[in-house]
């Protein structure tokens, strides 16, 4: 590899100073609220991936770097830093702030009023919100400055899309061609497999006008509500990276505000691409300001789960105007993507009656409970239309969720619960009314995602993508998993990770990772990291397979640092460098063993790695000397040098370490 990355700072057109990197650029984000209490669990590092250098801290958006060591093999070679966007902050200082109730940076504030189609409000306008702030109940668990919130004057539509739509390049969607793009171009090492990407797009160059097209034309959402100006902007479509969603929230049996902060936090610095805050318990309008106001990603929510909470968990008591309420409450928080169950219709709800394990979302069953009940058509879908109206005042995105899908754990209504009812006919139906849906709130210039399954297995998975593909005309996908069998309870994040991974290799945009609690408690930080790590594998391996340009420029500079021995690089180059370094420190923990041309599992005498590098500094040399050789005669010569050796070793296949 000639170049791993160059660092480049780049002025865009509407002032954003950032560094690029050529070889990887993985979210920035930059988490100031850790409030867990570490007791029980193991500590934490400072820093997961060590060895890191802040380029710049006065920048929007900042990036740390690898420090790469030299080759020492036969050729001395300077190995170039590896930039990437990380957190910057150290969980003492993250604790600091939080002890401060201070809030992250407004990254996009200044973009937001400079477009002076926005207003302040006075206070808060949702009924629950008011109540809220008067409830002395509340007093010492409410993040202590809540900001007045924004929403579009009167006659204005302020959604990214309606901006892409009149041919406007925001500031938000230079900043996203400027992460996703990667500055392919500039000199880097570029070799890689081609790939297969079922028709999606493979630019070299992620251009500020080719966002805005891909975001005018529905193919992509820039999840931003003006409440969230925290929030850096990042993009979901499938002519982009693969991002990875991960899901925290309370329950009534468990968690607190301080933990779930804390999932947060740390979901963002392990690399959530957004968080999903699925909250069930006491307290959740707090919970979410805290989430909110910590968190540099997109924050998505399903508001009926707080709505039935309004009417302690009768879903036969819900009503448009609760849920209405519940919109405009967390709309002026600044939520920046809701999951509306619009498409559960009470037609659809007998297709289900002869399913293994019925409808197992919780949206989906809800609001099939209440169409029962009253007999009457779902209120989400009856009311559609104003709901759109709500979205656009805040600029929050439609995740239209499949409530007849086939999982339990988040969001989805109608798509089936085991493999067993993949694919069925109530999933599909929903899924095209889905596609109806999205059509209805594009005239509203909304923003638009679809949600999928589920549970499928492998050969059926494609169907999945295809039919989406279709009746919802290329709106970004975004699946849990799909898990690919049923019998694996405590590694379904293994499970769905196979499913996630094809998936996402046929488009899907967005992957919902599972934790291996899924199917059987609340998940902890633990399990939060795991789902997490497991995920970007998955979408790294979706955007290998599709050949999304410099998808492989990390793997052949983690390959050639594990070629040369670099041991630190390789753990600092992986996803997981603390587990990593861990695994070859349980047998080889010393310092020397870092340097070493061998690991535990073949030792010193038969690394395949170590006797290749033999054969090509023998071959080097005899290149080098004054009389070369041919090639075939260097490789005859190898094999009887390392015959040799192999004889004076005594013939034996393994040695004693």
């Amino acid at each position: 590899m000639h170049c791993i990355c160059d660092l480049l700072f780049y002025q865009t057109t509407h002032g954003i100073l950032v560094i690029l990197s050529c070889m990887v650029v993985i979210a920035c984000q930059k988490p100031t609220t850790d409030i867990v209490k570490e007791s029980k669990e193991a500590p934490q590092k400072e820093n997961p991936i060590p060895d890191l250098t802040q380029i710049c801290q006065n920048l929007k958006n900042e990036m740390l770097a690898i420090n790469a060591k030299r080759t020492t093999l036969a050729i001395e070679q300077v190995n170039q830093d590896i930039r990437m966007c990380l957190p910057l902050m150290k969980p003492a200082e993250q604790m600091e702030l939080m002890h401060q109730s201070k809030r992250l940076p407004n990254v996009r504030e200044t973009w937001i009023e400079e477009r002076a189609d926005t207003e302040h409000l006075a206070s808060l306008t949702s009924k629950f919100g008011q109540e809220r702030l008067k409830d002395i109940r509340t007093a010492e668990i409410r993040f202590a400055h809540i900001q007045k919130p924004r929403r579009a004057k009167t006659g204005n539509n302020v959604t990214q899309m309606h901006y892409a739509k009149q041919g406007i390049i925001t500031p938000e969607m230079e900043y996203i061609a400027i992460r996703e793009n990667q500055r392919q171009h500039e000199g880097v090492d570029m070799r890689q497999h081609a790939g297969q990407n079922f028709g999606a797009h493979n630019l070299m160059e992620i251009t500020p006008e080719f966002v805005r097209k891909e975001v005018a034309e529905g193919r992509a959402i820039i999840p931003a509500n003006i409440n969230h100006p925290e929030c850096e902007p990042m993009i979901i479509g499938r002519n982009f990276l693969v991002k990875i969603n991960a899901n925290i929230g309370n329950s009534a049996l468990g968690s607190s505000i301080d933990e779930e902060v804390s999932k947060m936090t740390w979901a963002t610095r392990w690399g959530a691409d957004t968080i999903m805050d699925l909250s069930t318990g006491k307290n959740i309008h707090e919970t979410r300001e805290w989430i909110i106001r910590n968190s540099p990603v997109p924050i998505g929510t399903v508001p009926i789960y707080q709505a039935l909470e309004k009417v302690d968990g009768v879903a036969e008591d819900l009503t448009w105007e609760i849920f209405k309420d519940t919109l405009i409450e967390q709309a002026e928080q600044g939520v920046d993507y809701f999951t509306i169950h619009a498409g559960v219709l009470l037609r659809y709800v007998p297709m289900t009656a002869n399913r293994l394990t019925g409808i197992v979302s919780r949206g989906g069953s809800i609001m099939a409970q209440w169409c029962l009940a009253h007999h009457e058509e779902n209120f989400l879908y009856t009311h559609f239309d104003e709901i759109c109206e709500i979205m656009k005042a805040y600029d929050v995105s439609f995740s239209l969720g499949d409530g007849l899908r086939h999982d339990r754990r988040t969001r989805d209504g109608l798509r089936p619960g085991c493999i067993q009812d993949a694919n069925d006919e109530a999933q599909f139906s929903e899924l095209r009314t889905l596609g109806e849906l999205t059509h209805r709130a594009w005239k509203h210039d909304v923003q638009v995602m679809i949600e999928g399954p589920g549970h499928v297995p492998m050969h059926m998975v494609k169907e999945n993508m295809d039919l989406q593909l279709e009746v919802c005309q290329e709106a970004p996908f975004y699946t849990l998993g799909p898990l690919t069998t049923d019998i694996a309870p405590g590694y379904d994040h293994i499970t769905s990770a196979i499913g996630a991974a094809m998936i996402g290799w046929y488009g899907t945009a967005m992957l919902c990772y599972v934790t291996p609690k899924e199917h059987l408690g609340l998940p902890n930080k633990k399990d939060v990291k795991d789902g997490i790590i497991t995920y970007k594998i998955a979408a790294h391996a979706a955007d290998l397979a599709k050949g999304h340009p410099g998808a492989q420029v990390r793997d052949n500079a983690l390959s050639k640092a594990r070629f040369e021995f670099r041991w630190e690089d390789q753990f600092n180059l992986s996803l997981d460098p603390d587990t990593a370094r861990s695994m070859h420190d349980e047998t080889m923990p010393k310092e020397a063993h870092k340097s070493a041309h061998f690991c535990s599992m073949c030792g010193p005498k038969f690394c395949s790695m170590k006797i290749t590098q033999n054969v090509r500094d023998y071959a080097q040399n005899q290149q080098n000397a004054a009389h070369p050789v041919n090639s075939e005669t260097l490789i005859e010569d190898g094999l009887k040098t390392m015959k040799s050796v192999y004889q004076e070793q005594g013939q034996k296949l393994y040695h004693k370490v």
